[in-house]
């Protein structure tokens, strides 16, 4: 077996090829960081030797519910999965665990599940590829992917709620799982401009309050009482609520 040989590498037993010696172990890393480099889905975190060499000969990628993040995309029962919150709880009694809300990628479900604390949960392969949104072709959308100029089509199904904040020339994350779009990333944070809200009073900015605003994308967000018209302001993507003033 030569020293990059993944073929021969993969079809030995996990008992002959998991070697836990230092210098096996660095070998291992090394071998992991060089298949990780020409690979269309990059591996995860895992431990050193055993887990890697195991997802690596069954093509079998896994997640431990310990390195749960916001944005980790699991697969269950066939479907891909967004975490969109997690918390760790470990009990007076009994074993550890993980609390989640997760939100399906195709449906938009939103779901809560709880997962034992380091259990394998598969992950849901999903690809990002960054795209420029640069019109709208009657009622479908159009973005660029800026290196190729390759276009996608996208309808407002398939975008979901997007599509009421995206603006010419914005940068969006793509997401696809399977060869299928099933999301669209906006950037965290959008810069917008206030074009319709009630006039702001005197004193507002101390009494505080809020109104509702309609931006130049023509969504709707509430906003403090003292923004007004052509006021720019930056608005949170991730539950489209105001952030701040631009």
């Amino acid at each position: 077996m030569g020293p990059w040989d993944f073929s021969s590498f993969a079809l030995h037993p996990p008992s002959q090829a998991l070697n836990t010696s230092p210098a096996s172990l660095s070998k291992t890393l090394l071998l992991r960081q060089r298949y990780t480099s020409c690979c269309t889905f990059p591996l995860l975190s895992c431990v050193p030797g055993q887990s890697f060499l195991r997802s690596f000969r069954l093509g079998v990628f896994a997640i431990s519910s310990n390195d749960f993040r916001i944005g980790t995309a699991i697969e269950i029962n066939g479907a891909p999965w967004r975490v969109q919150e997690f918390m760790h709880v470990k009990p007076g009694k009994g074993a550890a665990f993980v609390r989640t809300k997760l939100r399906n990628y195709i449906t938009g479900n939103i779901v809560e599940k709880t997962f034992r604390a380091g259990q394998d949960v598969d992950e849901a392969m999903v690809q990002k590829v960054t795209k420029q949104f640069t019109y709208k072709d009657g009622d479908q959308y159009v973005f660029m992917d800026m290196a190729t100029f390759e276009e996608l089509r996208m309808n407002e199904a398939e975008i979901g709620t997007c599509s009421k904040w995206l603006k010419e020339g914005t940068e969006c994350s793509v997401l696809s799982w399977n060869g299928q779009v099933i999301h669209l990333d906006l950037p965290t944070t959008i810069k917008c401009k206030i074009v319709e809200t009630e006039p702001g009073l005197r004193g507002d900015t101390v009494q505080g309050g809020s109104k509702p605003a309609t931006v130049d994308t023509g969504a709707v967000v509430t906003v403090p009482l003292f923004v007004n018209v052509g006021d720019e302001i930056l608005v949170d993507t991730r539950a489209f609520t105001y952030s701040s003033r631009a």
